[in-house]
């Protein structure tokens, strides 16, 4: 505890008792209102502080970090309108589930609304996108106060992952002196206060908390159809063992109901094809067949998370208007299609040790329909995987099966949304590397991507981010990180200049106004760019030169792999490759 002066203390317990509860790092921006907290983070043992200077980065950083650890990340910023540039990250973390704490630094009371410099309304700044916001009193030296201080961190550091993981927001307003200037008052208060025994019984159990308790769940399932799929949505693990805990489980299901399992782009069972033999990922492309579609359609659905990126995978459901559980953990309701849905509150692996005693044994031999799913997964991949083998132009569509075949076993890899993302949906062919997969499919936002990606990154293995032009530079202040990062990534950057998926749309029928405000085309050249950040960069011509590039990734830094690409000959090709 830090009793220089009344903020120093108060400051100090905030920072001690969060990282007896077990926090490990912190995002901190510049500013003069924090400093208290800024300085007893930075001083903090056991604590990894790391200073940001562009808040709406250093808020998809911590994000990044808080998925890749499963943990919760603090982030802090001074007064005024830098806790406003946080908000598009709350938002995701508040959409995605995962755990973040923000501290704001804040004006005391009586400098508000009379026009004090740099103070704007803080109350309740980011609305309905935290799992519990409290404005924490002004400090004080009082014995009561600073308990008072411990348990609502305690109770805050709880809120961020239990009963859903999300965002707490804490307000903190703090007067002068911000700097750690001494206060004789409050440095006669060490001997009174008896720190061990203050701190006792902080502490934070990681344990996994217990499923939803539904005594439905055997009832709820007894009447699934044997003419059922499993469709298994986004993913997110902090490490392998947690993502093949995962795909165990669904392949279990599969095994014993032998239902097909439709496997997202975004969910790790594509990279661990071999615990599943009734794996299908090309239903994307199967279900653009009409008459197959009709053939292929289910009477019940088990799904385990969220719904796919594929819009056919939705519009085909809304058709054929089946029975459908959903298996997840959290409070959400995951049903964007309003079927005739049962939420199933835990997950998987609950449900599979639940369920152990009534899923048949030994499984039963493949249905018709089973079968008639896995010989369209096969004709499939076997002609899209001619069809890949051919190309040699650099149609960027390609991009995502190349980093399929040639990432190493277990990389962490991010991938933007827009065009990237239905990339992986479409060609990311099953295997068993084990690629962790990431994204920011909360909001489904561009922006934040290479912040999320560094944050993923640091102190972690060499990590990968597949994204287009407009994500990256929609995002560019995060390679002012790049002093900070521990580890390394690599930037896989298909550059078509502008918008690519507004090429696949109708409005790219409409010319004007198309290029110039849904194309957006950038005149940037990356190679210059990266130069100024001191970024490497590497002009890709061929999929040879990417596959080697990507077949050994460095163990440090930040390096650009360049693709340019001509977006209007890739919606061609696009086109083409299924009929409708």
């Amino acid at each position: 505890m830090d009793f220089r002066n009344l903020n120093t203390l108060w400051a100090s317990v905030l920072t001690e008792t969060l990282v007896r509860l077990g926090l490990r790092v912190a995002v901190v921006c510049p500013g003069s209102r924090s400093a208290p907290l800024a300085i007893a983070l930075a001083q903090q043992s056991g604590l990894e502080a790391i200073p940001a200077l562009d808040e709406r980065s250093a808020a998809f950083f911590a994000l990044g970090l808080a998925k890749q650890t499963g943990r919760p990340v603090a982030l802090v910023c001074t007064s005024g309108t830098a806790g406003a540039n946080f908000y598009p990250a709350v938002i995701e973390a508040r959409e995605s589930r995962v755990p973040l704490l923000v501290l704001t630094a804040d004006r005391p009371p009586e400098l508000r609304d009379c026009n004090a410099g740099q103070t704007v309304d803080q109350q309740k700044l980011f609305g309905s996108f935290v799992n519990w916001y409290h404005e924490v009193a002004t400090p004080t030296a009082e014995f009561s106060q600073l308990a008072y201080l411990r348990q609502t961190v305690i109770h805050a550091w709880e809120r961020t992952q239990r009963p859903v993981a999300g965002v707490v927001h804490l307000n903190l307003p703090f007067r002068d002196p911000l700097a750690p200037v001494p206060q004789p008052a409050v440095l006669a208060l060490r001997e009174s206060l008896d720190e061990a025994r203050f701190f006792a019984n902080v502490g934070w159990d990681d344990g996994t908390p217990e499923p939803w308790r539904s005594p439905d769940w055997g009832r709820s399932l007894s009447s699934i159809p044997s003419r059922g799929i499993i469709i298994a949505g986004i993913a997110q693990f902090p490490n392998a063992a947690a993502a093949r805990a995962h795909c165990r489980a669904i392949a279990q299901l599969s095994s014993c109901l032998g239902f097909p399992v439709l496997a997202e782009g975004l969910s790790p069972l594509r990279n661990y094809a071999r615990l599943n033999p009734y794996l299908v990922s090309s239903y994307d492309t199967l279900l653009r067949d009409p008459d197959l579609a009709t053939e292929l359609a289910p009477e019940g659905v088990l799904r385990i998370g969220e719904m796919p990126t594929s819009k056919e995978l939705r519009s085909w459901l809304e058709r054929t208007q089946p029975q459908q559980w959903v298996v997840d953990g959290g409070d959400r309701n995951l049903d964007p299609l309003h079927l005739r849905t049962v939420h199933l509150r835990c997950a998987v692996q609950h449900l599979v040790q639940h369920l152990a005693a009534s899923l048949p044994s030994p499984p039963a031999p493949p249905t018709d329909y089973l079968k008639r799913w896995l010989q369209a997964e096969t004709d499939c991949w076997q002609q899209q995987r001619h069809t890949l083998r051919s190309l040699d132009s650099l149609i960027e569509a390609k991009t995502a099966w190349v980093l399929s075949q040639c990432l190493p076993p277990e990389t962490p890899l991010i991938i933007a949304n827009s065009t990237a993302v239905r990339y992986v949906e479409w060609f990311w062919e099953p295997g068993d590397r084990a690629i962790q997969p990431f994204c920011n499919r909360g909001a489904n936002g561009i922006d934040g991507t290479l912040s999320t990606a560094l944050g993923i990154a640091h102190g972690n293995q060499p990590s990968v981010l597949l994204t287009g032009d407009l994500a990256l530079l929609h995002d560019t202040n995060g390679f002012l990180l790049r002093p900070r990062l521990r580890g390394h990534l690599t930037i896989v950057l298909i550059n078509n200049r502008g918008g690519g998926i507004f090429e696949n749309l109708p409005i790219a029928q409409f010319e004007p106004p198309f290029e110039e405000f849904f194309a957006t085309p950038q005149p940037v050249e990356f190679a210059p760019l990266c130069a100024t950040y001191g970024i490497a960069h590497e002009l890709v011509h061929t999929w040879e030169q990417l596959a080697q590039a990507l077949k050994v990734l460095p163990s440090e830094g930040i390096r650009v792999l360049e693709l340019q690409c001509d977006r209007k000959l890739n919606a061609r090709w696009l086109a083409q490759r299924t009929p409708r």
